[in-house]
């Protein structure tokens, strides 16, 4: 198991918590006035009718965001949930599917801390898809929003027996109204039944059915109980600080573990405010209007805001002169213990909001060189490595102690370990602890493949642990490419390399066989814009013999420090981007 003594620094203090439903009455009995969410809804904030005819134009028009309490958040999951009994005294299977908004946050832990099965769905996935997990979940009830309807309505016919609109229902639906629920529930307690109260939590049993974004083969649902997710959210906390003061930015899609156990159950647990951000388009004015202390992203998204920054800079060579003289001034005032970053920089703080300790990043594995010229405009910046069967944090990087170059250091709690290692000590990362999953739904095949006898979860990602015992990832054992010489090549650690240079956008790496010899191909999917910086490219297509030979060049650099076995001998560029999952990954199946 792991030791204090590898964390470097003392613990954060936690309080402990037996499931989610504890956690919740510990929260409204400690944070009860203070605010909860920050959202643009003025019918969960009680501003405007849920029946009212402008509805949907007064939600539109709302500009501001709007406060609910953590008193009144415990109130109506408490009311949502006494609804859910009365109507399901046996319990039930509840899909909800939807963008980030109050009514799935309360939908989700009226459900969970009841005697319900909660199904969180992915809204960008195909009607086909949804309706297959509907299917295999075997969904009793589906709670829907407008957003997510597009895609469902092709499915419609599929469609668990009874559902419930987050949104006023159309004549085309025979749906229930969330809102009228809600009211009937309150309707309920205030009659004096307090009997949703009284349910006895196992925090063993299942309690949620995630399904997984697969990059290469079909999704597989993931069961977890409140145990997991509980010992999740207070190994996490104990290594990266938050609290009651913080403020934190809600931007990733919920249905996700990443952004649900650590962008909205952590923060109800932790007593901060969640501002919910109405939409990808709306984080920088977000930023501006919350100011928030921390954010929970992926590398493309902080890649997307880096380069953005760098763009304004590089467009102006006055302003390009000043940033560098900062930039040395600042590197050299920070070797004397002066940190002057934030005034220095002061005008990128005024995009990323004054107030902002830190950025978290998941969900695949960011640049240790973004992470550290982010850090030398005082935009800190640590990543964490999670899966779904892990509820999701397996290692985290500490706000004072930290390796970019790594996942992060193993949850407390949790043992961490390299197993099949190579000549080199790398291994497939394995773990093993009250976070790993109770197994994948309906398939205890997959499940014993995944989790061997010794309850450890075989993660698939093969890497080391360093001297530190920080976890470095090197690649996807899947990805795996065997050489003519029975050398292993992870693609992922060339790609890495590939993408360092400003010009490669995306790219795969995978292998090919001409006249009976393996060779290493990289697929590149040059920047339209990094193209169009360069007076020599400008305007040049993507695949353009111009082009090609500048990237020519860039993989001759990068395989002058590759062993010889791990270099690109082939070439192919590409004008579009590559197909991804609704995670914005890569889907590699057709490369392998």
């Amino acid at each position: 198991m792991t030791k204090n003594n590898i964390y470097k620094f003392p613990l954060h203090e936690v309080r402990e918590i037996a499931d989610l439903k504890d956690m919740v009455r510990q929260s409204r009995k400690i944070y009860g006035h203070k605010n909860a969410y920050l959202i643009k809804d003025p019918v969960a904030a009680g501003k405007v009718s849920p029946y009212d005819p402008d509805l949907k134009q007064k939600r539109k028009n709302e500009k501001e965001f709007l406060p609910i309490s953590y008193a009144k958040a415990a109130e109506d999951f408490d009311a949502f949930g006494s609804w859910l009994l009365r109507t399901f005294p046996d319990g039930a299977r509840i899909a909800v599917i939807g963008e980030t908004r109050y009514e799935w946050y309360v939908t989700y832990l009226a459900t969970i801390n009841g005697n319900g099965i909660i199904i969180p769905l992915d809204k960008e996935l195909p009607a086909s898809e949804l309706k297959t997990m509907m299917e295999r979940s075997q969904a009793e009830v589906l709670v829907y929003s407008d957003v997510a309807f597009a895609n469902l309505r092709e499915v419609k016919e599929f469609f668990p027996p009874m559902t419930i609109a987050m949104d006023p229902p159309s004549e085309e639906m025979d749906s229930l109204y969330f809102w009228e629920l809600l009211e009937k529930g309150h309707a309920i307690r205030k009659e004096g039944d307090l009997s949703y109260d009284e349910i006895k939590i196992d925090p063993d049993e299942m309690r949620v059915i995630l399904f997984t974004s697969g990059t290469t083969a079909k999704a597989k649902a993931v069961m977890l109980s409140h145990r997991n997710i509980c010992i999740n959210l207070m190994g996490m906390c104990s290594l990266l600080y938050t609290g009651p003061e913080d403020t934190c930015l809600s931007m990733l899609p919920i249905h996700h573990t990443y952004e649900c156990t650590c962008g909205f159950l952590c923060q109800y647990y932790r007593g901060c405010t969640v501002a919910i951000c109405p939409g990808l388009r709306y984080i920088l004015p977000s930023f501006k209007e919350v100011e928030p202390t921390y954010v929970l992203m992926v590398p493309l998204i902080i890649e997307s805001i880096y380069n953005g920054i760098m763009r304004k800079v590089n467009s102006d060579p006055k302003v390009k002169r000043k940033f560098d003289f900062a930039l040395k001034l600042s590197n050299f005032l920070m070797k004397l213990g002066i940190d002057v970053r934030k005034k220095l920089f002061k005008d990128i703080h005024a995009v990323v909001g004054r107030n902002l300790r830190f950025l978290i990043s998941g969900g695949a594995s960011v640049s240790a060189e973004l992470l550290a010229k982010l850090r030398e405009l005082g935009i800190h910046c640590v990543q964490g490595y999670g899966l779904t069967e892990c509820a999701p944090i397996l290692a985290l990087n500490r706000e004072h102690y930290y390796n970019d170059s790594s996942a992060g250091l193993p949850l407390p709690g949790v043992e961490v370990k390299i197993i099949d290692q190579d000549e080199y000590g790398y291994g497939e990362i394995v773990g093993k602890g009250p976070n790993v999953m109770l197994g994948y739904y309906g398939d205890p095949e997959k499940t014993a493949e995944a989790v061997d006898e010794d309850g450890f979860f075989h993660t698939g990602d093969i890497g080391y642990l360093d001297e530190d015992s920080f976890v470095i990832i090197t690649g996807r054992k899947q990805n795996m490419i065997v050489t003519s010489n029975g050398k292993n090549v992870f693609p992922e650690e060339i790609e890495f390399l590939l993408l360092e240079n400003d010009l490669i956008k995306e790219v795969v790496v995978h292998s090919i066989k001409e006249n009976g010899n393996n060779f290493l191909r990289a697929i590149i999917f040059p920047d339209r814009e990094v193209v169009d910086q360069d007076e020599e490219l400008r305007g040049k297509a993507l695949d353009s013999p111009e082009v090609r030979t500048r990237v020519e060049e860039i993989v001759k650099t990068v395989n002058s420090n590759l062993v010889s076995y791990k270099a690109v001998r082939r070439i192919e560029l590409r004008t579009e981007e590559f197909e991804k999952t609704t995670a914005k990954k890569i889907k590699r199946a057709q490369y392998y």
